[in-house]
């Protein structure tokens, strides 16, 4: 019985060293395993390092001179071009095939809630936005004459937004809609443009704060049950901050429905990173259902060097990482004084996290700046 026992007490150990061994093996293996998922997504993150520039369409160019102009683009490093069509699928589906025929990518870049020249808008002027003051959008403009901004609380105007965004993500070849001027217009300019306007804006004033319609009004009150009309700082006051925020975000979040529908992406054109936006334009892109951001950190603007770049870049990142939202920093070509700051931007967008880097816009490229940006991309690799 006792040697039955023994018996029994050796094979047990057996058993334990070998499994041991097993699970010592598996270990290695998971962890050979993780290692290479981790130089290839490394990898991937290398590759997916993109060049892009945001243009500007012109019907009266020929396919020729797009032709030429995408080439140029392509040789020179840019992966994406971000094309505004002022909102017209038949002059995206004509120059889809011209881009792709070059090898780049195509985002159809949409002028969102603010709709310059809108026949279709300018036929219902109770769809605009109206400041505290009272003065619509639709005949008293804020600070320039093409800022025409639409109510994101009104069925209609939505509703019409929405229809030009699917419009676009119908044509055949896109990677996104791409959003732009998502967001109320400015309550706080970039200090950088004051001086422009001749303004000075410590406070906010009631002349740029937007929306205060009859229906922002009416929802506000039905969550809230009160009017912010009648509050004694509406600055801070922040469930009518709030309920701002979120039209703009009920707006993107609509559209991602969209353009998941047609199988694209949602992209957008943002204010630096989301404290700031909050602050200046109403806009929270942290939360929303997107994704892709491009903010535009245009260092100039704002009065900063470049080096801005990289901190500006590192904010919005960390600020969008849990929600797996990439971003592609925005750049003013105008604002920099050389090409060594031109690489100084691209270098510090990639350190800092960035998916890519994006050019406003491409016709301000000359061909010092198109060479650094080939230079550049070819010592990434």
């Amino acid at each position: 019985m006792e040697n039955l026992k023994l018996n029994r007490l050796i094979m047990n150990i057996k058993h334990a060293l070998l499994f041991t061994a097993i699970l010592s093996v598996v270990a290695c293996n998971t962890k050979d395993n993780n290692k290479i998922i981790s130089e290839n997504n490394q990898t991937e993150k290398i590759r997916a390092f993109e060049f892009a520039t945001w243009i500007t369409s012109d019907k009266e160019k020929s396919t020729d001179l797009y032709a030429a102009e995408f080439k140029k683009y392509k040789d020179h490093g840019i992966d994406e071009v971000l094309i505004n069509t002022l909102t017209d699928p038949r002059e995206l589906e004509r120059l889809v095939p011209i881009a792709k025929a070059a090898g780049l990518n195509v985002h159809a870049w949409i002028m969102t809630m603010n709709r310059p020249g809108d026949s279709i808008a300018l036929k219902h002027p109770e769809w605009y936005a109206v400041s505290k003051e009272g003065k619509s959008c639709y005949d008293t403009r804020p600070y320039v004459d093409y800022y025409q901004w639409l109510c994101p609380n009104r069925e209609a105007s939505r509703n019409h937004i929405l229809g030009l965004i699917e419009g676009l993500a119908k044509v055949e070849g896109i990677e996104s809609v791409h959003l732009d001027y998502i967001r109320f217009s400015d309550i706080f300019l970039p200090i950088g443009l004051l001086p422009k306007y001749n303004l000075v804006q410590d406070t906010e004033l009631p002349e740029f704060d937007f929306c205060y319609c009859e229906v922002c009004i009416s929802k506000f009150e039905d969550i809230h049950h009160k009017n912010p009309k009648d509050s004694p700082n509406t600055s801070i006051d922040m469930e009518w901050k709030n309920f701002r925020l979120n039209s703009v975000k009920k707006i993107v979040d609509d559209a991602y429905s969209v353009a998941k529908k047609n199988n694209k992406k949602l992209t957008a054109a943002v204010f630096p990173y989301p404290e700031m936006a909050d602050h200046m334009v109403r806009q929270r892109w942290d939360k929303w259902n997107i994704d892709e951001v491009y903010p535009m950190i245009y260092h100039g603007f704002y009065n900063e060097e470049v080096d801005w770049i990289g901190y500006a870049t590192k904010q919005g990142v960390g600020d969008v990482e849990a929600e797996n939202i990439a971003l592609n920093t925005g750049v003013y070509i105008p604002d920099f004084k050389s090409s060594e700051e031109l690489k100084q931007a691209i270098l510090l967008a990639k350190e800092n996290g960035a998916k890519g880097i994006t050019f406003y816009d491409g016709p301000t490229l000359t061909a010092a700046y198109l060479q650094t940006i080939k230079e550049t991309k070819e010592g990434l690799k």
